[in-house]
């Protein structure tokens, strides 16, 4: 029979240690951020090492870095503290009324500034203390149909944001998603451009295009679907996110490929125009995603159906005002 653990030396305040030194890789912060001496923090980090039998974090010129092991326990101390913090909120019910509490949104640029435009105002009407962070999630390439938006998912489980709203084909089972709408791109470019009068293949194969890579790739989907039918394009330029990219397309003769709805919103003001692109491209599903256990914390739970009701309200007006009147 295996012997039980003697959980007696365990101390709670040990894991809340590791969580902060594993997001900040840095103990002066850590510290910093617990409200605690960097001496309490090492102090705390040596009791810990003991209890689990590996260095956990090695010191660099540059602060810390987690070992192989501090990898492997990251997400399961993360998902204890989620549940013991959702079980403290419930003593303590979340009014939105009343709240003060900061929450973190994390979205691509392109679904960030739809989402703004959409959902805040709802929010702050529900919530009118409550404070709402935005952080872009980008990926390291930009092929969006390998799966790469997956990894993104992690900020989630480490509890560094607290929704994340994401491209995703799959969710896995560990989160809850619900769908907020339906997403494609569209060729967007100045007024008066060439592509207006000739949008076809040939024609877009033969201009200068903008690509949207945090890395500066120069890859992207559109040229995934060229590659597939024996075409290609030339990048010209690439930029971070999709609003410089706007930007830039509304002072140049390139042609960039854009989030419909995003264009939607924005192209007006950059007295840019869109067509569709001369590609067979998938539409894909826009995610609200949370992990299950986080929906213990009441105002998680009201954030996310939050989200999802002030997103879908806006849609809902959009779609009234658009449609033709008698």
């Amino acid at each position: 029979m295996l012997n039980e653990v003697d959980l007696s030396r365990a101390d709670l305040n040990l894991l809340v240690i590791f969580e902060a030194v594993m997001r900040e890789r840095n103990v002066g912060r850590a510290a910093a951020r617990l409200n605690l001496t960097a001496s309490a923090v090492s102090h705390g980090l040596g009791r810990l090492r003991r209890l689990l039998n590996d260095p956990l974090f090695l010191r660099t010129p540059k602060g810390v870095v987690p070992t192989d092991r501090a990898e492997e326990l990251a997400v399961p101390i993360a998902d204890i503290l989620a549940r013991i913090r959702g079980v403290v909120a419930m003593a303590e019910p979340f009014d939105p009324k009343t709240s003060t509490r900061r929450f973190i949104i994390g979205a691509p640029d392109g679904i960030a500034a739809v989402l703004a435009r959409k959902v805040l105002e709802g929010i702050e009407r529900a919530g009118p203390g409550v404070g709402i962070g935005l952080r872009q999630l980008m990926v390291g390439r930009s092929r969006l149909y390998d799966r790469v938006w997956d990894d993104l998912l992690q900020p989630l489980e480490t509890r560094e944001i607290d929704l994340a709203i994401l491209p995703l084909k799959e969710v896995p089972a560990r989160f809850a998603a619900r769908v907020l709408y339906r997403e494609d791109f569209v060729a967007v470019f100045r007024e008066g451009h060439p592509f207006a009068a000739e949008p076809s293949l040939d024609h877009y194969c033969r201009l200068r295009h903008l690509l949207v890579s945090e890395t500066a790739d120069f890859f992207g989907f559109a040229d995934d679907m060229l590659e597939r039918l024996g075409r290609r394009r030339e990048i010209a330029v690439t930029v971070p996110n999709f609003m410089i990219g706007l930007a830039v397309l509304a002072e140049t003769d390139l042609i960039g490929a854009m989030p419909r709805h995003l264009a939607a919103i924005q192209c007006a003001r950059f007295a840019l125009v869109t067509a569709e692109l001369p590609l067979p491209v998938e539409p894909w599903d826009i995610c609200l995603v949370v992990p299950r256990s986080a929906l213990m914390d009441a105002g998680t739970a009201w954030l996310y159906d939050a989200v999802f009701t002030s997103f879908r309200a806006a849609a809902d007006a959009d779609a009234s005002a658009s449609a033709p009147r008698d």
